[in-house]
């Protein structure tokens, strides 16, 4: 689940930034308006979410927030604001805004926003992914292994090998490029290394093969990988 943060404050910002990371979101984290424009043009439909902050730099919450729908972008938006005046409330709905959270606010309130968000967007429900005998609840972020008699065994992931897991199961029997992993996975402020991606693709396989799911990913040589169904 990828989503663009928008906040100017440097210490809500890493305090957001660090709790949705928490929670296994990959953030793109930007501090003005103009900066966040660039990453939604540069990474249009790679995000799940968006948090804008109403006051910004350069572009405003609001600015974004129209020129987002302008775009008929169904993207999910929650605007922070310190703005508590009703007429602010309608005017930031009106401009698109899924939902409206009031500065300040607890984190658990935000992520409980966010999970709601999730719900009620079709696009990003949570669901059940199956590829052979292994399942991924997306909403409870598990992965199991059924065996031949039915039995599940949980497959501990890290973070980034169940994002990478959850990516391949999404796109089964697709080829996927290097490149695709990388802009999909990690934020694109990250300072990655040239191998990065095969280098986390041999970590997911051995977890994989230690529960009888050799050969599942295969490498498609000078393209990328396949997850076979």
């Amino acid at each position: 689940m990828r989503v663009l943060l928008v906040e100017d404050e440097p210490d809500l910002g890493k305090a957001i930034d660090r709790t949705l990371k928490q929670e296994k979101y990959i953030v793109d984290w930007a501090q003005d308006g103009n900066e966040a424009w660039e990453y939604l043009e540069s990474h249009w439909t790679q995000y799940n979410l968006a948090i804008f902050d109403w006051l910004l730099p350069g572009l405003s919450g609001l600015e974004l927030l129209r020129r987002l729908r302008a775009k008929n972008s169904a993207l999910p938006v929650l605007m922070l604001t310190a703005k508590d005046r009703m007429e602010d409330k309608v005017a930031g709905l009106d401009a698109g805004a899924d939902d409206y959270l009031v500065k300040p606010f607890g984190m658990a309130e935000l992520l409980a926003r966010l999970r709601a968000l999730q719900r009620r967007s079709p696009q990003i429900q949570p669901q059940k992914l199956q590829v052979g005998n292994l399942v991924l609840d997306c909403g409870n972020r598990t992965v199991c292994h059924l065996d031949r008699s039915g039995k599940n065994q949980s497959i501990f992931l890290t973070n980034k090998e169940f994002q990478l897991l959850e990516y391949f199961m999404k796109h089964p029997n697709q080829i996927v490029t290097t490149d695709q992993i990388r802009n999909q996975l990690w934020e694109a402020s990250a300072d990655t290394f040239s191998n990065v991606v095969a280098a986390q693709v041999r970590l997911l396989r051995r977890k994989l093969e230690s529960f009888g799911g050799a050969n599942l990913i295969e490498t498609v040589h000078g393209v990328g990988y396949r997850m076979k169904n």
